[in-house]
């Protein structure tokens, strides 16, 4: 398995974990102040995941989606490629909306705000390392083997 590959199977099995997680309670703790939701027309399952990262139901079902496009997109080097690049840009985006008050809600619909454009600069940076930085070499193109380098198994 090449590295855009381990880190689309990582990223997927991250964010999946993270989106089954936004619906157990144990992991969400509800919002002590309320006026960083006047923005967001959703408030359903509405808190902070791990006590850091608003969160709602809608938001959970992304990070799922985004799981478990990574897990399937880990099976090819080509997949794992376009799955980064655009993984890359779509939280690169995000990330931009997080910080400008009129779009940090999507539309109302969800929260992108506070910890989480962090959370997307980073996502963002590494995705497009692996999808557009990152360039395998002829007989990974080939053959889908990497070539054997001292110190790799």
């Amino acid at each position: 398995m090449k590295a855009g590959q381990k880190f689309a199977l990582i990223i997927g099995i991250f964010f999946f974990l993270c989106g089954v997680m936004g619906f157990i309670p144990a992991f969400v703790k509800e919002p002590t102040v309320t006026p960083d939701v006047a923005n967001l027309g959703f408030t359903t399952g509405y808190g902070y995941l791990l006590g850091i990262f608003p969160i709602n139901v809608l938001h959970n079902i992304v990070h799922l989606v985004v799981g478990l496009l990574g897990i399937l997109a880990s099976i090819s080097l080509d997949s794992s490629r376009l799955y980064s690049g655009l993984l890359g840009i779509f939280y690169g985006l995000l990330t931009v909306m997080g910080l400008i008050p009129a779009t940090q809600s999507t539309l109302g619909l969800i929260p992108i705000f506070g910890n989480d454009v962090w959370l997307h600069a980073v996502t963002a940076a590494i995705a497009v390392y692996f999808g557009f930085l990152v360039k395998p070499d002829l007989l990974e193109i080939s053959t889908g083997q990497a070539t054997n380098t001292p110190g790799q198994g």
